[in-house]
């Protein structure tokens, strides 16, 4: 990898406001990237969590407006508020930059099954704006963010970037077609686009719309957890590394076209999940099977196992960061930010 890459290169993150784009935002300034965080536009002027980021605190712009700031580290950050599903918010934030992250994406599965129209809207359309804005300008290097629910209930173990694909919910769905969307712009316009797939990212900062906050936030001041499959098994990889992940495969050699999974290679069961999140807390606490968690029995992915072969090869990566000690990590970063969380309550 090239030494000081980032240093004084203009980069935009969309979806810079959620878990992962907050922390690949942090990431980038601390290598003295000027960051272009593109968040989704709200009354409140709510940048999402880059409130987070340490000594920063962020003010919104509106839509084709900039606040610009110094973060803390060596880089700048200048807020962008607008709507990936807008193209000319997208063209806005993307004239000028080397760079696109495109993390902007409506991610919860309930939510999906809800509201199919939106999902589908933001995350196929708002890709297709992306696409269409990075190779107006000559973006160097589009990272496009995929996810592992793309694969579905896993046919073969462990998963490689060639099992086939599966739209087992309409969140999946939109994925699927956004990442069809990405590969078609490198065929038909040689676009230089890299698709990172990670799996099942944790860590500080998450939501309990995600099953492992929503483990810790209850057994820390709850008598039970309640859970839905208990069986379903996931490969869950420590946000340090997918952040890691994501800024190899925007420097690296060779990787336009490609698909990279970023994962451990390693699973777990829900429910041993849970018991060792209660080992941890030295909680007495039982466990739940809420109905209303459960997932449609033909929309419920069961088992994700990855093969990151791949990412090791050309990328250059591995995760680092242990299964166990970032499950501490996050557990001693979610205790001591309970006010942000409401135990117990389905977040969807």
């Amino acid at each position: 990898m090239i030494e000081d890459f980032w240093n004084d290169r203009t980069v935009l993150v969309t979806g810079a406001g959620g878990f992962i784009g907050s922390q690949l935002t942090e990431a980038l300034l601390a290598q003295g990237a000027h960051v272009r965080a593109f968040v989704r536009y709200n009354s409140r002027g709510d940048p999402g969590l880059l409130r987070l980021l340490p000594e920063f605190p962020p003010r919104l712009s509106g839509r084709g407006s900039r606040s610009t700031q110094s973060a803390g580290g060596e880089g700048e950050i200048e807020i962008i508020a607008g709507d990936v599903r807008d193209p000319q918010a997208i063209q806005v934030a993307v004239k000028g930059c080397e760079v696109v992250f495109h993390l902007g994406a409506l991610i919860s599965i309930p939510y999906s099954y809800l509201h199919p129209a939106e999902v589908a809207e933001t995350n196929f359309m708002g890709t297709l704006n992306v696409l269409l804005a990075c190779r107006e300008f000559g973006v160097k290097r589009l990272i496009h963010t995929s996810t592992s629910e793309v694969y579905g209930t896993a046919l073969h173990v462990p998963i490689d970037e060639g099992h086939p694909l599966q739209g087992q919910s309409p969140y999946s769905a939109s994925k699927i077609g956004a990442d069809k969307l990405a590969e078609s712009f490198y065929c038909t316009y040689g676009l230089p686009v890299t698709t990172i797939r990670p799996f099942n990212t944790f860590g500080p900062r998450q939501s309990a719309r995600a099953v492992i906050p929503a483990i810790i936030t209850q057994a820390l001041t709850l008598t039970a957890i309640h859970l839905g499959n208990l069986d379903a098994r996931r490969d869950f990889t420590y946000v340090d590394d997918t952040v890691s992940g994501f800024m190899k495969a925007a420097q690296a050699m060779g990787a336009e076209g490609k698909t990279f999974n970023l994962g451990t290679g390693r699973e777990i069961r829900i429910g041993d999940l849970a018991r060792l999140v209660i080992e941890k807390v030295s909680r007495p606490v039982k466990i739940v099977v809420d109905e209303e968690r459960l997932r449609p029995e033909r929309s419920e992915v069961q088992r994700l196992l990855s093969d990151n072969s791949l990412a090791k090869k050309l990328l250059g990566w591995q995760p680092l960061v242990s299964f166990e000690e970032g499950l501490e990590r996050t557990i001693d970063w979610v205790s001591s930010h309970l006010d942000l969380y409401r135990p117990g309550r389905y977040e969807f």
